[in-house]
């Protein structure tokens, strides 16, 4: 009987060796500055309860109205698939209680998300974020702190071609007088039925509407930066302030909204110039109400995510991935039973000592092991024989330059510790 293929789901993006040696890397890029910054791990579910996300996220963002997976599970329960990060973080630290210790609770994260989009470059329907959320403290020297570990996250990576956008989406009182301007503005305008429902739930909607006819009939709409209060004013110049001070560019976006109903406050969003429809590489702000909304306590809050599949892009877009791909430091070719099993010892000590070991398996003949080893990319190989076991000496050959040089088996890990510490500086 034959059986036919299984492909991967239509607009899940896949990263195979080699090319997931540069997704890792990336990633790694933009975790970092969050672990020094003092972030700590936080890991969760890839599904929810649905209600997380439709109070939480908005009813009125094409997230929650058309892109979630959401299914029954086997007890009737509604089951979403995560299609962003901060609603689950804020679920765990209420039902966790991390919110009644020390403040602000400050957690990093990655995983995939899934959202049901058309696919295409840049955007697909299980992609990958890292993200940060800062909780419990109303401070706008925490939204800097915030922007600048993502603008750090993207500078590690070696990006040039990008920049920062921030605006501020005001405080309630700010808010409900921009609302109110805004909801007699749009009555005015010709909208399809299913565009003024979306903007009776959430009037600021309209702003994220990018098809031509909306853009050109939103040129004319209040602005919400013109209706902010005092204090959200001053709120926003402190912030601005504190960027300036890290000598971190930027330029103010007042039509900028994001894609979810919980921002208020700083908000913000770094673009990428080589990207095209999809530029926006990650983004982020400050969600006050969000904790209350999921039945936690009054606190404030900010976060951001990061895609590691645009960041990966932008980054292939300006050349600056590293040119080295994945390297074992040592490849064992071993002749024989005897000489298998005592490969298998020496690989296993020397990777509990740090050092990337790999063996060529399947009895290959030594000229097609040598190969193999070539082809690794192995820094070093030896062969393990019968003499090579009996006179306790192997013969240790950079590949680089086919340079040999004979070392006891006892002494294989300090002379590789030696060569290899001068090949990395």
């Amino acid at each position: 009987m034959k059986y036919e293929k299984i492909q991967a789901p239509k607009g899940v993006r896949e990263y195979l060796p080699p090319e997931s040696t540069a997704f890792e890397w990336v990633r790694e890029q933009l975790i970092s500055p969050a672990r020094l910054a003092g972030y700590q791990l936080m890991e969760l579910p890839v599904f929810e309860d649905t209600n997380l996300f439709s109070r939480g996220v908005g009813e009125s963002t094409d997230v929650v109205s058309k892109e979630m997976y959401t299914f029954e599970d086997r007890g009737g329960r509604s089951i979403t698939l995560r299609p962003e990060g901060t609603a689950g973080v804020m679920r765990a630290v209420i039902e966790q209680n991390l919110d009644r210790g020390q403040l602000p609770v400050k957690v990093w994260y990655s995983g995939q998300y899934f959202r049901a989009e058309r696919p295409q470059a840049g955007r697909y329907r299980q992609f990958y974020q890292v993200g940060i959320e800062a909780i419990g403290l109303d401070d706008p020297a925490i939204d800097a702190e915030v922007i600048a570990i993502a603008y750090q996250g993207f500078k590690n990576i070696g990006l040039k071609n990008f920049t920062l956008q921030i605006t501020s989406l005001g405080d309630a009182p700010s808010r409900a007088g921009h609302r109110e301007d805004l909801m007699k503005f749009y009555q005015t305008l010709n909208l399809d039925e299913a565009t003024a429902a979306r903007a009776q739930l959430n009037p600021l909607r309209l702003f994220d509407d990018k098809r031509p006819e909306m853009v050109a009939a939103m040129a004319k709409a209040p602005l919400l930066l013109d209706y902010l209060s005092p204090e959200a004013k001053d709120n926003f110049e402190k912030v601005q302030g504190y960027l300036k001070a890290m000598n971190i560019e930027f330029t103010i976006n007042p039509r900028m909204v994001r894609g979810l109903d919980y921002y208020t406050g700083t908000t913000f969003e770094f673009v990428h110039s080589d990207l095209g429809a999809q530029s926006g590489i990650g983004g982020g702000g400050r969600y006050d109400g969000l904790m209350e909304i999921l039945g936690g306590q009054p606190l404030s809050g900010i976060g951001f995510g990061l895609g590691v599949d645009r960041a990966l892009l932008a980054a292939v877009a300006e050349g600056v991935l590293p040119s080295d791909s994945f390297t074992s430091d040592l490849f064992i070719i071993p002749l024989g039973e005897s000489a298998k099993s005592s490969a298998l010892t020496i690989a296993s000590q020397l990777r509990n000592s740090g050092i990337t070991t790999e063996i060529a398996f399947g009895d290959r003949a030594l000229k097609g092991a040598m190969k193999a080893a070539d082809k690794s990319g192995a820094r070093f190989v030896i062969v393990l024989g019968e003499s090579e076991l009996q006179a306790g000496t192997v013969e240790l050959k950079r590949m680089d330059d086919g340079a040999v040089n004979s070392v006891k088996i006892e002494q294989l890990q300090g002379e590789l510790r030696s060569q290899l510490s001068v090949q990395r500086k």
